[in-house]
């Protein structure tokens, strides 16, 4: 009695943002090459995490924000794939707040805010591993057609 068990069709659509996560990741070249883990990933929810290695450092000893910015942006196309239909960026804005250093773990975490018929909002959070926000990111998204994996969407 005391344990909640959510509705068949929420255990449904997180074995399928899974399963489009794993797939995902399987071609993902840019984020496997950078040490970019998927930690998790649920319906318009996605944590990535990336360690700060020495050849992503700039001229002023501190993670280049580029790399900064793919991670967020990883984080941001994980979560709004997570439904199984092919969704891209359509605008991406950020706001660097602390610089990050070598030997730091940061974790992006990206929420869906909004959705309208192709488009979406989805707002993604980066720390390090002491819990400082390193960064602010903002992405617009557009759903085009086809799915990420055979089998149906959801939603």
């Amino acid at each position: 009695m005391g344990e909640h068990h959510p509705p068949h069709g929420a255990d449904e659509a997180q074995r399928l943002a899974e399963r489009v996560a794993d797939a995902m990741y399987e071609r993902d070249r840019a984020s496997i090459a950078l040490g970019i883990r998927v930690e998790s990933c649920a319906p318009g929810r996605a944590e990535l995490s990336m360690g700060v290695r020495g050849d992503m450092l700039n001229g002023h000893a501190i993670c280049h924000g580029g790399f900064i910015f793919t991670l967020a942006d990883s984080a941001f196309a994980y979560a709004c794939n997570s439904y199984n239909l092919v969704t891209v960026a359509s605008g991406c804005s950020i706001d660097f707040l602390a610089p990050a250093r070598e030997g730091d773990v940061l974790t992006a975490r990206g929420v869906e805010r909004s959705t309208s018929g192709r488009t979406g909002v989805y707002d993604i959070e980066v720390t390090n591993q002491r819990g400082e926000k390193i960064a602010l990111f903002r992405g617009k998204s557009y759903r085009i057609k086809g799915h990420v994996i055979d089998g149906p969407p959801h939603g």
